[in-house]
């Protein structure tokens, strides 16, 4: 290290080096790179797809204030024939979600349809305030809206022109009057299950094991 000398004979400090800054440490793994790739968990698919039709809010006015539930309206089906329309009310919007679900799931019906999913003849209904016409046709598609266009969807129904012939724009009365004019080719479904075992069948089972 050197000193420098002044002309009146001073002496001043040794000048010293600027140090390097030290980079601070990277977060992660102690050798870097990218973290190893996680198989992902593959979604198991529901039975049946859902589309919500409405969700209100419902105030009541009590001794000590007011108090909100919720109403939810929803369509369930697998598009190959089966449908069901449900209401739900609760305090919660979930809870009322699944309650609109389950009861759904009640309701459901088997659609008897035509080989290119459409509707052997023409049908129509009343349910409350709510009237609705549906009719085959031949290669237009499916010719809907409204609530009539989500339950026809969700049903696997195509090659059917539908018409609102009331002024109604209830979801909920337009949605059941569709599955009411279904009635002519709907039966109630019932889920497969798989068969049970007889004590027979046990016991021949119970003999190859052994």
């Amino acid at each position: 290290m050197m000193t420098t000398v002044t002309e009146q004979g001073n002496t001043q400090a040794p000048a010293q080096k600027a140090e390097p800054k030290k980079e601070a440490p990277r977060r992660g793994r102690a050798g870097g790179g990218r973290r190893p790739h996680r198989a992902r968990r593959e979604r198991v698919k529901p039975e049946y797809e859902q589309k919500i039709l409405n969700i209100r809010r419902v105030t009541r006015v009590m001794a000590g204030g007011r108090r909100f539930s919720f109403s939810v309206t929803l369509v369930i089906g697998n598009k190959n024939g089966v449908v069901g329309v449900g209401i739900g009310k609760a305090n919660d919007t979930s809870l009322a979600i699944q309650k609109a679900y389950n009861d759904a799931q009640r309701n459901l019906v088997q659609l008897a349809l035509t080989e290119n999913k459409s509707i052997p003849f023409e049908v129509d209904a009343k349910y409350s305030t709510a009237r609705v016409m549906l009719m085959p046709n031949t290669g237009r598609g499916l010719v809907a809206g409204s609530a009539m266009r989500t339950v026809l969807e969700l049903a696997g129904v195509t090659d059917v022109t539908s018409r609102i012939l009331s002024r109604s724009k209830n979801q909920l009365n337009i949605a059941r009057a569709t599955v009411v004019a279904l009635d002519p080719i709907a039966t109630p479904y019932k889920k497969k299950t798989a068969p049970k075992k007889t004590e027979e069948g046990a016991k021949k089972d119970d003999k190859k094991t052994s």
